[in-house]
């Protein structure tokens, strides 16, 4: 058995982008290991290296690209998937292949039995069921105690700026009766956050028309609301928290909030607001346009005053007037957004946007960016010192010495490795401990920056 296990052949991945990405990674990984390959996160010693990319913005798709670059120098056999494999370059030729024509192959995202097929190809694996074991909830590569669900694939929007449609498709959603399985595998392998995800959380089932689904012999309708509140009292009875991502601010997000304010979800919502000022995102043709979002926003935190927003926004679209950004900024402070993040317009090939009359300046985009981070940054700290005397509920992200030399954790205003931490110091008591995955209850003492820091109590 043990000479059976070293020869299985060894696979080299890296997954680049964002956690929806992240999730066609685990899914490619968990059917890689179902058939008995090894895995590895370095080229060295691999028989063939997977690179899933992301293409969605320049600094991206050079990471990529650059990715791809350092795969086949120190490995030689590369297999690419992901957002940037779907993407056509001036000359209608694949992107990848006219930088890297040395790759084994090249799909886009969301596919892993192409991916699969190329493996196949490449690198033959029989299958043996009684060594190639796979845990329930798939190969994850997040840590334990927190995990991805994405909930449907693709985009119906077409947003000006975006070329996600072009790469991802329009909008699939997965089987309610398979989501909410998911979920509960990933919940009795200990996950305590389960972070929701998509292109666009808020359309959930409107291609299904929000056709019935099943699970667990009831009846429950594929939409956002019926799928939140499920994953809520899901949740509720392993004691973890759901965090909803990528919300897209429709009138029936206002059903949402009740949920949260009972504790059923987390009070967070992740809102892709990118602008404030109609005109601009009437060029932008953002969904829910015309919506008057500043309001809804106070009118959530009526009646959820924990709630946290966070939102990205674009500084510099095309057309932009000083007039227009001083409105964005005016939002800004009213709306009180909690995390903001700020990319100045990058023009994206094949976006509608570069056709657009009114093209800034590289210089005066990337000062707007600046100054709009500026404000950012002193309504989030603002917010923070509010949280200064609280105690909160915690989730340990780490531990040293279980605790006693300090640790890091968040509180339910903190997605991981996009907002802020926790910085846990010592415990007062010598006989507390805590380790990674566990909740405990912080007294905050003061804010570091973006961080609070806290007390365990």
């Amino acid at each position: 058995m043990t000479e059976t296990i070293a020869k299985a052949p060894k696979v080299g991945f890296v997954s680049l982008g964002c956690p929806k990405a992240l999730t066609d990674s685990e899914l490619i990984l968990t059917q890689l290991s179902a058939e008995g390959y090894q895995t590895s996160k370095t080229f060295d010693g691999a028989d063939l290296v997977i690179v899933n990319t992301c293409g969605f913005i320049d600094d991206a798709v050079k990471e990529s690209l650059d990715t791809i670059g350092e795969a086949l120098a120190e490995n030689g056999k590369v297999i690419v998937t992901g957002c940037l494999g779907a993407r056509k370059d001036e000359a209608g030729g694949n992107m990848v292949e006219g930088v890297h024509p040395s790759v084994l192959a090249v799909t886009g995202p969301h596919a892993t039995q192409e991916v699969m097929d190329a493996v196949h190809k490449h690198l033959p694996k029989p299958h043996d069921p009684f060594l190639d074991l796979v845990p329930a909830q798939g190969i994850k590569l997040t840590p334990r105690h927190y995990a991805y669900l994405k909930i449907s694939e693709g985009c119906n929007h077409r947003c000006t700026f975006c070329i996600i449609p072009s790469l991802r498709g329009d909008l699939v959603s997965r089987p309610i009766g398979e989501v909410l399985t998911e979920a509960r595998k990933l919940f009795e392998a200990g996950v305590k956050e389960l972070l929701v995800v998509s292109q666009d959380t808020s359309a959930y089932g409107v291609d299904v028309q929000y056709r019935t689904g099943f699970w667990d012999g009831k009846p429950v309708k594929t939409k956002m609301y019926d799928l939140v509140k499920t994953l809520g009292e899901l949740a509720r009875g392993y004691g973890a928290w759901v965090r909803l991502h990528y919300v897209y601010p429709y009138p029936h997000v206002d059903d949402i909030i009740p949920l949260m304010a009972e504790g059923l979800v987390l009070p967070y919502l992740d809102v892709p607001l990118q602008h404030s000022h109609p005109d601009v995102l009437k060029r932008m043709k953002r969904p829910a346009s015309g919506e008057k979002n500043l309001e809804r926003i106070q009118r959530w935190r009526e009646i959820c005053p924990e709630l946290v927003v966070r939102s990205t926004f674009i500084a510099g679209f095309p057309g932009e007037t000083e007039e227009e950004f001083t409105h964005l900024l005016d939002f800004l402070r009213e709306a009180q957004i909690d995390r903001a993040g700020c990319f100045a317009y990058s023009p994206v090939d094949g976006a509608l946007a570069n056709a657009l009359p009114g093209a800034l300046p590289d210089a005066l985009r990337a000062e707007r960016q600046a100054r709009f981070m500026e404000v950012a940054e002193q309504v989030s700290v603002e917010r923070l010192q509010r949280r200064v005397g609280a105690t909160m509920q915690v989730l340990v992200d780490q531990a040293v010495s279980l605790g006693k030399k300090g640790g890091v954790g968040r509180t339910y205003a903190d997605a991981p490795e996009i907002d802020g931490v926790v910085q846990l110091l010592p415990p007062e008591k010598a006989s507390k401990t805590y380790k990674v995955g566990d909740f405990i209850k912080v007294r905050i003492v003061g804010t570091q920056g973006h961080d609070l820091v806290g007390q365990p109590v």
